[in-house]
């Protein structure tokens, strides 16, 4: 019974004051809402991070073509064949670990449609694309083994592409013409959502842009013979000049899926063997882990998250140190009271209780309302900033109890020193 006394007491004393605590409570409000909003970005980061990279494929080993970097000995580098096909059979020949290896080639092309002209990259590769990265098809089919054997004019268009050519009409078994060629479009890919941060650190580009076709289509009929000596493959000693030819054997990008993921790195460490055995030991290519990407990614994550939740903290010990000012200053102007309180009775954990229960309200209130200012900031980030963000319950419960703490902790100072005050000292206290 003592306690609901000393409750109600201290309620009345905070609504003698309102404005005094309505300013008591702004610190924790704001805390508690940092607190919040600080913890949804980081969230949100995490798990566009991990969207990001299950585009590349979490259990997969991507070697890209790469320019030999100067330094390296021009004569020892022309024995290099440069990333082709051949290393990708050489891969799945000699690596168990690995389920398939999908090559890219790339090119920049002209589509036409109808009155409609667009820039778009063709990416030439093979049925397994869709597998290795996880991707699915909206509507139709991808290219099957039958099409590469039959260099087939048939293409799988990305959605971006049929948002632009096909708005109010069904894409599939339309000709579109790609260069001088045209093809048929047998297939939709869904749409992949790729922020404007990973197309950055990532090196991700947008996939809905771009249109497939078999590789044995892209080599064999769309490739012309380079127009200058830049990218010349066939060389024989005693040759004047190296000879004008189309190289139909290299590709942009190979792509090893392996079986199982705690393998990955066994797997890698072989695929780096094979590619310097077969390139002599010269660098035209890079291997990248979307798993180490995803690890690096996830540190510097951390990194944030402790960054922002240091200054969300602090937010939260201002709101404390405030909570005790104000208290301390309160229990100065109501010594008097404090002092009748002893004298008719109450005992020094009533007094205690008292402003324990005005500290805990104050934080107890500032925790809501700052729950609630916390999904307005949160709303407004997502809205004007661009950013993803997820607030998760954790967040949420985790920044109340620690605003109810900091009115605990910071409370139970000012209430102890109210406690001990002298009751004769304090009635006569002007």
């Amino acid at each position: 019974m003592k306690a609901v006394e000393s409750f109600k007491i201290g309620i009345t004393g905070l609504r003698s004051n309102k404005l005094r605590a309505a300013l008591t409570m702004l610190g924790i409000v704001f805390g508690v809402a940092a607190v919040i909003a600080m913890m949804s970005i980081g969230e949100g980061a995490k798990q566009e991070t991990l969207q990001q990279i299950e585009l590349m494929g979490t259990n997969n080993i991507i070697i890209q073509r790469v320019a030999i970097k100067q330094g390296v000995n021009k004569s020892k580098a022309m024995f290099s064949p440069g990333l082709n096909l051949e290393d990708a059979k050489a891969i799945k020949e000699l690596v168990p670990l690995i389920e398939y290896v999908t090559p890219q080639r790339e090119m920049n092309q002209k589509l036409v449609y109808k009155s409609t002209l667009l820039d778009v990259k063709l990416i030439g590769t093979t049925p397994e694309y869709p597998q290795t990265f996880n991707s699915k098809i909206e509507a139709g089919t991808f290219f099957q083994n039958f099409h590469i054997s039959s260099y087939a004019n048939v293409c799988v268009i990305g959605s971006g592409i049929k948002e632009k050519l096909f708005k109010f009409e069904d894409p599939l078994y339309k000709k579109i013409k790609l260069g001088d060629l045209w093809f048929d479009v047998i297939g939709v890919m869904a749409r992949k959502n790729i922020s404007p941060a990973s197309s950055g650190s990532l090196g991700l580009r947008d996939f809905n842009d771009d249109i497939y076709v078999p590789i044995s289509t892209m080599m064999y009929k769309m490739e012309q013979p380079p127009t200058d000596q830049s990218n010349i493959m066939f060389y024989y000693p005693g040759m004047q000049e190296p000879a004008n030819v189309i190289d139909r054997n290299s590709v942009d990008q190979l792509t090893a899926k392996v079986k199982n993921s705690e393998e990955l790195k066994a797997a890698a460490y072989l695929v780096e063997k094979i590619m310097e055995r077969r390139h002599y030991g010269i660098k035209d290519y890079s291997i990248v882990l979307p798993e180490e990407l995803l690890a690096q990614k996830q540190k510097t994550q951390r990194i944030f998250n402790i960054v922002m939740g240091a200054i969300a903290g602090i937010s939260l010990l201002v709101g404390g140190i405030g909570i005790m000012n104000i208290m301390l200053a309160n229990i100065l102007e109501r010594t008097r009271e404090i002092g009748v309180r002893r004298a008719v009775g109450a005992t020094k954990i009533d007094v205690l209780s008292q402003f324990i229960y005005e500290a805990l309200t104050i934080s107890i209130v500032g925790g809501l309302l700052g729950i609630v200012v916390g999904f307005f900031l949160t709303s407004l980030i997502s809205t004007y900033a661009e950013w993803k963000t997820i607030i998760s319950p954790l967040s949420v419960v985790l920044a109340f109890v620690v605003s109810v703490a900091t009115g605990l902790i910071f409370g139970i100072y000012p209430a102890k020193q109210a406690a001990e005050k002298n009751p004769i000292d304090s009635l006569r206290y002007e």
